[in-house]
């Protein structure tokens, strides 16, 4: 994969999917929260960091216990991102949000499970993914959590123009890691 960047940690309510026509898609492990929710609303709470991700696990759970948000039944993922966005035309840099201190704890065990196209029209947080949002994984081929295998396949997908069609970009594209919670 070419330069990626740490870029944080999301608890999510993974999901089987609805409306898809593909077999090989068996839950979605999306950026996004619009088919597999976030474990909470939690940009209220500004213990995000300028990815609007979060940079421990041990951050997630204290903003829940904080709050008296339960963790059961969520997943742990981990994400990096690729140093570039893609504004419908061309590939340029972006960084995280200034406002927000941004200091990631790598996991000592990650899986990778795929590569996420994420919309980001406010500049903030992850918007739509449109593999699973609009259903794109019924027209190009993705893995069975509705991800790209490989960057380079990602990343030409992007490049073609493929999902300028979709929702407004900029588009940019995370590796999705599942991580096991750490022992607390």
């Amino acid at each position: 994969m070419q330069t990626v960047t740490p870029a944080g940690y999301m608890a999510k309510r993974v999901e089987k999917p609805k409306g898809f026509n593909v077999t090989q898609v068996t839950d979605v492990y999306s950026v996004s929260s619009h088919v597999n929710d976030n474990f909470a609303d939690y940009v209220n709470f500004w213990k995000h960091n300028g990815y609007w991700l979060f940079d421990s696990a041990e951050i997630i759970r204290s903003v829940a216990d904080d709050n008296s948000i339960s963790l059961d039944g969520t997943s742990l993922f981990y994400y990096e991102v690729h140093e570039q966005e893609f504004d419908g035309e061309q590939w340029l840099a972006f960084d995280p949000e200034v406002s927000f201190t941004t200091n990631v704890i790598e996991p000592n065990v990650k899986v990778l499970g795929g590569f996420d196209v994420v919309t980001f029209s406010a500049g903030t947080s992850p918007e739509c993914s449109p593999l699973s949002c609009n259903y794109m994984a019924n027209e190009l081929r993705t893995n069975t959590h509705c991800l790209f295998d490989s960057f380079e396949e990602t990343l030409t997908s992007v490049s073609n123009k493929l999902f300028n069609n979709s929702e407004p970009g900029p588009y940019r594209i995370f590796a999705v890691y599942s991580t096991p919670w750490p022992s607390s």
